[in-house]
């Protein structure tokens, strides 16, 4: 668990200190946002993944608890980062998109949208003839995840490619 602490404050001393007057606040904001995700679902799928949990019957409220924790603790990263990333560039925090953001954002969002249709075909056609319950809800949310972290690695990508 230290280690991940160390990781992300070494990945935000990047972000904000050594580069922040360099780095976009849009692209500072992607970098939270994938920074929190995989600190939060990372480990959430690795558990799920290895089968470390019990199998319970439905409803499986161990897995449903370590869920909210995950969830909890994500909406936590993303609430202080973006306060803290808010409070030191207010002025840029507040500006309108421009033609190069709004660019961005409909790539990654383009790019995003065709991740999250091929996890749902797959999770709401296929799936339900060979799995339930709780595999199926962690393949829908793990495909969540995988949409979001295209999104914001278009996001940081696009940024980082015209710098």
């Amino acid at each position: 668990m230290l280690r991940i602490i160390d990781i992300m404050f070494a990945i935000v001393y990047i972000v904000v200190v050594d580069g922040g007057t360099k780095m976009p606040y849009r692209e500072k904001t992607a970098w939270l946002s994938l920074l929190a995700m995989v600190v939060t679902f990372g480990p959430y799928f690795a558990l799920v993944a290895t089968r470390a949990l019990p199998s319970e019957p439905s409803p499986n409220l161990r897995q449903l608890g370590l869920f909210a924790v995950t969830a909890i603790v994500e909406m936590l990263i993303l609430g202080v980062g973006h306060l803290y990333l808010r409070h030191r560039s207010t002025q840029e925090a507040r500006m309108p998109l421009d033609e190069r953001d709004q660019v961005i954002m409909r790539r990654s969002l383009s790019s995003a949208y065709y991740v999250l249709i091929a996890g749902m075909i797959l999770v709401g056609c296929v799936m339900p003839f060979n799995s339930s319950g709780w595999s199926i809800i962690n393949a829908a949310l793990f495909m969540i995840i995988a949409a979001e972290v295209v999104h914001y690695g278009v996001v940081v990508f696009s940024y980082r490619r015209q710098a």
